[in-house]
């Protein structure tokens, strides 16, 4: 069945930076868009960064630009995080859309979520 896998959260000073992975798995076709999200309880999870698996096109939230990159390869999608805030602090949760869904970071329209890992920041 489908699997998203989430690692690589973690404690770090503000300056800092941390690599996340999300391993992918049990896919029968490649998803659209697959896209990073900060998860905020009560809230709707907000969109930070997204790939377009057409062309590796890319999209940031205004926060995180210039200082995450979003990448991917064939089983695993990551998010090269620097220069890390206090406000950076957050579960940070992959998810995949089968609609080329990637430029408004939207969380509803991506169908399947991994289950987070916690980053903070201090």
């Amino acid at each position: 069945h489908v699997q998203l896998v989430e690692s690589g959260g973690d404690s770090v000073q503000a300056g800092g930076s941390l690599r996340l992975s999300c391993e992918v798995s049990g896919f029968t076709y490649t998803p659209r868009c697959m896209g990073w999200f900060r998860q905020d309880p009560g809230k709707m999870n907000a969109g930070v960064a997204a790939i377009y698996t057409g062309d590796a096109s890319t999209y940031y939230s205004s926060s995180v630009r210039g200082r995450f990159t979003v990448s991917r390869d064939n089983t695993k999608l990551f998010l090269q995080m620097r220069s890390l805030k206090p406000e950076d602090t957050a579960v940070y949760v992959c998810a995949t859309s089968p609609y080329q869904a990637c430029t408004d970071l939207s969380a509803s329209r991506y169908d399947t979520w991994g289950r987070g890992t916690q980053v903070t920041v201090s």
